[in-house]
C-alpha cells in the first residue's frame, strides 16, 4: 500500500522517514518529492508498505504526530488522477501576418 506524509520539514531525509514508518512493518520504499527547479523538498512523501494491516496500523499510528518540529499528515495514498496530454501549439488568435 502507498501511504501520502505531508507536512514534512524541508530537513527531514528518506532513512528518517523509513525508520519511522519501520515500526509498524516492512517498508518497500521512502521518496520524498523534490521541486525540479531548486532540488529542495517540496513537503511530502510517499511510503511503500508491503503489507495493507500494517500499512493501516503506520497511517493511524503517525497521523498527527510530530517529526522534526512538525505535526505529520499520513494518509493512504490517492492514485494519481489523469491528466490531459498538454499541446505545445500556439493558443488561438492571429500572430500577426498580413493585415488588409
Amino acid at each position: 500500500m502507498n501511504i501520502y506524509v505531508g507536512n514534512l520539514a524541508f530537513g527531514t531525509t528518506e532513512e528518517s522517514l523509513k525508520q519511522l514508518f519501520e515500526q509498524f512493518g516492512s517498508v518497500v520504499s521512502s521518496r520524498i518529492i523534490m521541486d525540479k527547479m531548486t532540488g529542495k523538498s517540496r513537503g511530502f512523501a510517499f511510503i511503500e508498505m508491503s503489507n495493507d494491516a500494517e500499512a493501516d496500523q503506520a497511517i493511524e499510528g503517525l497521523n498527527g504526530t510530530e517529526l522534526d518540529g512538525r505535526a505529520l499528515r499520513v494518509t493512504k495514498a490517492e492514485p494519481r488522477a489523469e491528466r490531459p496530454a498538454r499541446s505545445f501549439s500556439p493558443r488561438g488568435g492571429d500572430r500577426g501576418g498580413r493585415r488588409f
